[in-house]
């Protein structure tokens, strides 16, 4: 695909109209001059926030759809394997969306928060220091998940009760993709520098046309489509593999090519000094973030062992309804990655009462995104399980899922959206610790539920939709009386 193609792709994007007048897109050219980038500054910090807001994240939910997308197919393919298939997947893919949520929520929105407030500030010298730190973090964070779960994947998937083929299946799934763990760190760190700047369109475009990449190639390598092998759960892991690592090669060459407005390639020839003060100013919102993804993962890693007690097919439901809720992040993602590049740009130019309200309508709009979706699958929960699977007792326990936490979607995406916006100014440690009161409620609320009301599933059920509404709820009160400045 030309880069200079972008421009006449926007028209196929919603709300691309107004985006395409939005200064800061004008940060995609490499001739971008000190004029524009005040421009840019000057809308963020002065437009109407709702239509600014919806201007920014409107390629993002074409992207989160897109990644919806692959979950979906990528569900059913899987599922023309049998329940065992299913059952491995559901015991990994916590740990999938765990090192999503870091690579692109977590240690990226620190990437994108740092850029954002250096841009606001008015220092494009800084913006363009600190892409060279993202670039080494994320080789460092892809090779540590290599490393750790190529090591201590199989005993995890043993102590969340895997045996036989259900453990077969995770171990395979596993390696492969954490084996290539690099391209996903790379892929989604590279993206946030390019959000940082204000540009959505090009990341969209990129992990979208690897979306459209990884379809068609993990139904041809699970299901042997023509002249492909039939490689069952293995095909899915490659295709995973291979689809990243393309969108890691788009973006580097597209950053190198200066099409960011930075200047990386005058940093590479001056030689850049890695600073450790460059490192803090990702890594004190990245570590934050990461440990509260990690709190988020645990406690669907935990739950899933609760839930495992109750017998493969409880667990194979329980991870299908399970998989909606987790993707219920992309689609607050969408809003969430333009809450930390308006908000990032406000705080940076000191303006925290319009950095708050931007923060209020991000809220809301996701409130009405994952509520309208939850509350769909609590009244019929079938429209989504039926979709991968036929077996009684599998969609029994999707349904059960469905029917307590879809009411609570609505609270899991106001937590997430402020998440980000918390991000954008800087300040998480009170958001984490209201991911803290999360990961207590939904572990020490399942065990007792499992211990005291251990007949069915439905008592740590109703424990994860608890957990939901207090995220939510603490949230709230965290940005209302946080210490954003």
């Amino acid at each position: 695909m030309r880069w200079s193609a972008l421009g006449s792709l926007q028209t196929a994007v919603p709300g691309a109209s107004l985006y395409s007048q939005h200064p800061m897109n004008s940060a995609a050219s490499p001739s971008a001059s000190p004029s524009a980038s005040t421009q840019r500054r000057a809308r963020l910090l002065t437009a109407p926030v709702l239509p600014a807001l919806l201007a920014l994240a409107a390629p993002n939910v074409a992207l989160a759809l897109m990644q919806a997308l692959v979950s979906f197919a990528d569900g059913w393919f899987i599922g023309q394997l049998g329940t065992e298939g299913l059952a491995g997947v559901a015991m990994v893919f916590p740990i999938v969306i765990l090192m999503q949520m870091m690579s692109a929520g977590a240690m990226g929105g620190g990437v994108s928060s740092a850029i954002a407030r250096a841009l606001g500030a008015g220092d494009a010298d800084r913006a363009e220091r600190l892409a060279w730190h993202a670039a080494a973090i994320a080789v460092a964070f892809g090779l540590l998940f290599t490393v750790v779960m190529l090591l201590a994947g199989p005993a995890l998937f043993r102590l969340l009760g895997g045996r036989g083929e259900v453990l077969t299946q995770a171990t395979a799934y596993s390696n492969i993709v954490f084996g290539g763990a690099l391209t996903v760190w790379l892929a989604n760190i590279l993206a946030n520098v390019v959000r940082g700047t204000g540009n959505m369109i090009a990341p969209s475009v990129v992990l979208s046309a690897a979306a459209v990449l990884q379809i068609p190639l993990c139904g041809a390598l699970v299901l042997g489509w023509g002249p492909f092998p039939m490689m069952g759960i293995r095909g899915a892991a490659i295709a995973y593999v291979i689809a990243f690592g393309a969108a890691a090669l788009c973006f580097a060459v597209y950053i190198h090519a200066g099409r960011t407005g930075l200047h990386v390639r005058n940093a590479r020839r001056a030689g850049v000094a890695f600073s450790r003060q460059l490192f803090a100013d990702i890594l004190r919102v990245g570590l934050l973030s990461s440990f509260n993804a990690v709190q988020t993962i645990a406690a669907a890693v935990i739950v899933t062992g609760l839930v495992g007690t109750f017998g493969t097919a409880a667990l194979a439901g329980y991870g299908l309804g399970v998989r909606l809720e987790l993707l219920q992040i992309p689609v607050v993602f969408a809003i969430g990655a333009a809450l930390v590049v308006m908000v990032g740009t406000c705080i940076g130019a000191g303006d925290v009462a319009r950095a708050r309200r931007v923060a209020w309508t991000g809220a809301a709009l996701a409130a009405a995104a994952t509520g309208g979706v939850g509350t769909i699958v609590a009244i019929w929960p079938g429209v989504w399980a039926s979709l991968f699977s036929s077996d009684a007792d599998v969609l029994a326990a999707a349904y059960g899922y469905l029917r307590i936490a879809g009411w609570c979607y609505a609270f899991f995406g106001v937590g997430i959206a402020l998440y980000f916006a918390s991000q954008g100014a800087g300040r998480m440690l009170w958001p984490v610790l209201a991911g803290s009161a999360r990961f207590v409620i939904a572990v020490a609320g399942g065990y007792l539920a499992l211990r005291y009301f251990g007949d069915t599933p439905a008592g740590v059920f109703a424990a994860i939709g608890l957990a939901m509404i207090a995220y939510g709820a603490g949230m709230i009160a965290v940005v209302k009386w946080g210490g954003w400045r």
